[in-house]
Formats: C-alpha cells, structure tokens, sequence
C-alpha cells in the first residue's frame, strides 16, 4: 500500500460519486478511501483519513467547494485537491485556484485525463488543461469587480431596480448608479441584461 495513492472522492451526487469509484477502482495504484456529499462532510472526512488527493465538487450543499478547499488547507497546507466540476466560468477556476486548488478538471474528461491528473497532482505538480488556463487568462487580465459593486450585481441577476438595491443595500439611488455604471465598464457590458448574463456565464454570481 505504500505507493497506493489514496482518494477522497467529493460530491453531492450519489451517482456521481458512485461512477468515479468504480472508474478509479480500476486504475492500479489508487485507493479510494472516503466518499462525501457535502462540503461540511468533506473537511471532517480529511481531517480522519488525510487523503492524498481529494476530488472536488464546487457546487455543494452546506458549504461549497472553494469554503471546503479553504478549511482543508487550514488542516493541511499541502492538501493536494483536484476541483472536479461541470462549472467553467473562469470567476470559478479563480476562486478555486486561490483558495489553493491544484488541478481544475470539467466533468466529461476520459479516465486516462482523470487519472493523469491524480498522479501529476499528487506528485506536487498542477494540472489545468488549456481550456481551463484560458479561461483563468481571461479572468487574471480582467478589471476586478469590488465588494459593492458585486453585491450590485447579485442584486441585477435577481431582477432588482437601482431604487430596490438602494434599498437593499441603504445606499442612495444616484450611489446605485454609479456602481452599476462602473460594473458594466469593468464587465464590457453595455446594459443591465448582458451584465446579469455575464456574470452567470462567467460564474461571478450562481443563481441558488
């Protein structure tokens, strides 16, 4: 067992989980050792077993994936935690990635792409394929949204008008203004829609 790589596998669906242990069963030398469905799960299985590569969901229930990367690196600085998701909005590799992610892998790659990336990560390497470095590209170049005017923002995605979300956040409307006006100059965006729009597609703000 001792260059058996071992394996905790997170996420919030059963079937999921289920086909990455089969899958990984297969490959000689990893051990899956735990399953989790949730974020708050996730932390306190590594804590017990100390994988030595965790899978990780991003969109998980009771705490998401980035806030479980966050806690298992508070455990364990050199946790190794490959980010195993559907979402490529490059806010999402991001914010994976600073929390301290080493690999970013969307769900649909073969197993030789999954298990190449176990083995690189475990072995102290990263692992992000182009597609996902574009995107990671894009979003490092990119103007950075503040605290404000990302709670704008949420507020634009959920359908609010300027005097809701001065409301919302006790700011005046012409305040309100100001902060949308620069959101959409930071986004290359010309109006509210394409705005809300961006911010999905980009994974700035998920609808719940």
């Amino acid at each position: 067992m001792a260059d058996t790589i071992k394996i905790l596998i997170v996420d919030d669906h059963h079937i999921v989980r289920q086909g990455l242990v089969a899958l990984l069963k297969t490959v000689p030398g990893f051990h899956v050792q735990a399953e989790a469905a949730d974020g708050e799960q996730a932390v306190e299985l590594f804590k017990k077993h100390r994988p030595d590569v965790t899978l990780m969901d991003l969109r998980l229930p009771k705490m998401n994936g980035v806030d479980a990367i966050t806690k298992i690196r508070e455990v364990s600085p050199g946790a190794r935690i490959v980010v195993l998701t559907t979402f490529d909005g490059d806010e999402d590799i991001y914010r994976a990635l600073q929390a301290g992610a080493k690999g970013y892998l969307l769900k649909g790659m073969d197993l030789n792409e999954l298990s190449d990336a176990i083995r690189t990560v475990h072995a102290g390497k990263t692992r992000i394929p182009p597609r996902v470095a574009e995107k990671l590209a894009e979003r490092m170049g990119g103007a950075t949204l503040t605290g404000r005017e990302l709670e704008v923002l949420k507020l634009i995605v959920a359908g609010k008008s300027n005097k809701d979300i001065g409301s919302a956040l006790f700011i005046s409307e012409a305040t309100v203004k100001t902060h949308v006006n620069s959101l959409l100059s930071k986004l290359g965006v010309e109006d509210r829609t394409q705005a809300a729009t961006t911010a999905l597609q980009r994974g700035i703000v998920h609808l719940d």
